[in-house]
């Protein structure tokens, strides 16, 4: 991994490891201040995993029955980075067995034996934090049984890290990063003891980073849901450790969490998971509602679009859309080309969605994640709504940022008898082609029925002569786009009515089927998803409607319709399908 760092990471690196060196002369802690309880919650199909002997990290399995986990090879820097995080601690917990409480003892003490001196990849702020919380979290795993000088090694440890985290957390990048140093540091600061002095100024510098980091609508530059709900879930945790300390907690902090719930309340889908957009999944199952809860902030009412995002809900039908311009910053390496692409899930079931982040997968599966025809939305062939820009190497890590993106959307969601209206545009194609793309969607008020229009239109005599450039290059055969749906796995589709319609058959038993008005090509064609927590790509089928743009403007409208609801509401609550492969 090293060998990809700039110069200026190379120094930040270096820089980490002298003050994780020096921060073992700093203070000691004697203890905890009282008895820490687990506020994460692993996998038990990961966690026996682990114990099998099969490290799934970063979308890469190393299988390596009865080694440690600090001895396996280390294919990638995320791989290597999700072992140093100790998030896996969360997992073996789960599983509750004395296996499980051995190995997870086994491995904290290796890592301080090989690294606690200040050693390996391991040492940035948000890596730092996020093992700090791990470790306290689950202290009385780790501790249950142990010898005093193995006591005294773990609270060394963690006050070296605590050390290290007061004096680098401002090296940590802007975001969730820095969210995850600051909250590892209040959260050791509160339950160490002979650490308290260290609390009140990260507490502040957290509610600093509030104010600049979470803007007015509850949303944050990247735009990623997942990332929203870690964030949240750090702010919330900080929340109740100083609350629980009886300590205060500042009021941007507050602030934050008041702004953020609705806001992912706004993104959470019919059954209770994320929209999957600019990087994010979906979440662990339940681990939205649960941060909701615990939260324990009145649920209000989200007008407008939340982070950028148009949600549309009725029944049991919910439809969000991703109604923003993607994240072309520092905090953008990993933004789609999605603008105007949708997520459709009914009941505890998802429909129409997009195909994912694929950087789990190898950088071709990245590239093709983050493209415009990976997403419900439309398409000119060839072309996406933003490009990739160059390749940089930053942390390790190969990191290209979106240009030529949108800059000019707008979007707007109106309330009726009849239902929700979602009306948006983006100007992604006007460089190239003249044309602006407009989306158009209504969803019934039962929820029962979503009706499309998609338009390719010129705006201004400027376009319509970039327009009829394009049309030029075609030989005058019309400039060719694809409207795609992209379908869940578990959807089963087949071509209907002479192959002018496609059913839709959900795992609950649900029929739905998508028809259109005859513009287009319609075709069935393979697609994937790809999902976090696998070690390969899923299988799956999306709809096409392919045609050419001949004039200064290019309608096709489409729809999906409930044939048929599920025999019985039973059906709707089968498991659903394992998180590995």
């Amino acid at each position: 991994m090293a060998d990809h760092l700039s110069l200026q990471e190379r120094r930040t690196r270096t820089v980490n490891h002298i003050h994780a060196r020096l921060a073992g002369f700093g203070a000691t802690a004697r203890g905890f201040t009282s008895s820490p309880e687990p506020r994460t919650i692993g996998s038990l199909s990961r966690g026996r995993q682990l114990l099998a002997g099969n490290f799934l990290f970063a979308g890469r399995l190393v299988e390596a029955p009865g080694t440690s986990i600090w001895k396996i090879r280390m294919p990638t820097g995320r791989f290597a980075m999700e072992v140093h995080g100790c998030a896996w601690l969360d997992d073996l917990a789960s599983v509750g067995t004395p296996a499980a409480r051995e190995a997870a003892q086994k491995w904290v003490m290796e890592w301080i034996a090989l690294y606690g001196a200040g050693k390996g990849e391991g040492w940035s702020p948000d890596l730092t934090g996020r093992r700090v919380i791990r470790w306290i979290n689950h202290a009385l795993m780790i501790l249950r049984g142990a010898e005093p000088a193995t006591s005294r090694k773990f609270y060394t440890a963690l006050a070296r890290q605590t050390t290290f985290l007061s004096r680098r957390w401002r090296a940590a990048g802007a975001g969730l990063p820095r969210t995850e140093a600051l909250a590892g540091l209040v959260y050791a600061g509160l339950a160490l003891e002979g650490m308290e002095k260290l609390v009140k100024p990260a507490a502040e510098a957290l509610g600093r980073h509030c104010d600049s980091h979470v803007d007015a609508t509850g949303g944050i530059a990247s735009r990623n849901p997942e990332e929203l709900l870690e964030v949240f879930n750090l702010l919330a945790w900080v929340r109740v450790a100083l609350l629980e300390s009886d300590m205060p907690v500042p009021q941007s902090i507050l602030d934050a969490l008041e702004r953020i719930a609705p806001t992912l309340r706004a993104l959470r889908h019919a059954d209770g998971d994320l929209a999957r957009f600019h990087g994010g999944g979906r979440g662990a199952e339940g681990r939205l509602d649960r941060a909701l809860a615990n939260a324990r902030i009145k649920p209000r009412e989200k007008t407008g679009l939340a982070m950028g995002y148009a949600r549309l809900s009725a029944g049991r039908t919910s439809v969000i859309i991703d109604a923003g311009a993607p994240d072309t910053g520092a905090t953008g390496f990993a933004a789609h080309a999605s603008t105007l692409a949708f997520e459709l899930t009914s009941g505890r079931r998802p429909l129409v969605v997009n195909c994912g982040s694929g950087r789990d997968f190898g950088p071709d599966w990245r590239r093709a994640g983050r493209a415009t025809p990976s997403h419900s939305t439309l398409g000119i062939s060839g072309l996406s709504s933003a490009q990739l820009g160059p390749e940089t190497w930053r942390g390790g890590i190969l990191r290209e940022y979106l240009v030529n993106a949108p800059d000019d959307v707008r979007a707007h969601v109106t309330r009726s008898p009849e239902g929700m209206q979602f009306e948006g545009g983006h100007n992604g194609y006007v460089a190239s082609h003249g044309l602006t793309h407009a989306r158009m969607m209504d969803l019934s008020f039962d929820g029962r029925a979503v009706v499309g229009e998609d338009l390719l239109a010129t705006i201004d005599p400027k376009s319509r002569r970039t327009f009829d450039s394009a049309l030029d290059d075609t030989a005058l055969t019309g400039v060719p786009f694809n409207i795609r749906f992209h379908l869940h796995p578990e959807v089963e589709p087949t071509l209907d009515m002479g192959g002018t319609a496609v059913s839709l058959t959900l795992r609950s038993g649900e029929v739905w089927v998508f028809r259109h008005d005859g513009v287009g090509e319609l075709a069935l064609q393979p697609s994937v998803y790809l999902e976090k927590g696998r070690i390969r790509p899923r299988t799956a089928k999306q709809i096409v409607l392919s045609a050419r743009a001949m004039d200064y403007a290019t309608r096709i409208r489409w729809s999906f319709a409930k044939a048929q609801d599920s025999e019985g509401a039973i059906r709707d609550l089968a498991p659903a399908t394992a998180e590995t492969d």
